[in-house]
């Protein structure tokens, strides 16, 4: 099975070797018909601690490296 890759906006860096990303998805309400936005937020692996609040990144998949991460930071 491919591992899932996703694209959002760093929100936090505040502990070492680790990016909080919001990745947001759109989609369409299937009885109103209306376009909802719903964001969520997942902790990733930052070995180098190179991104910054504001960053778009993209993560991917990874094996569990904490007990919260278990995706990597790809690239910017």
């Amino acid at each position: 099975m491919p591992k899932r890759i996703l694209q959002g906006t760093v929100t936090s860096d505040a502990n070492e070797q680790t990016v909080t990303v919001s990745v947001e998805r759109r989609f369409t309400h299937p009885v109103l018909k209306k376009t909802i936005r719903k964001s969520k937020k997942y902790r990733a692996h930052d070995e180098k601690n190179t991104f910054k609040v504001g960053d778009q990144v993209r993560i991917i998949e990874c094996a569990p490296k904490s007990k919260t991460k278990r995706w990597e930071v790809l690239e910017a």
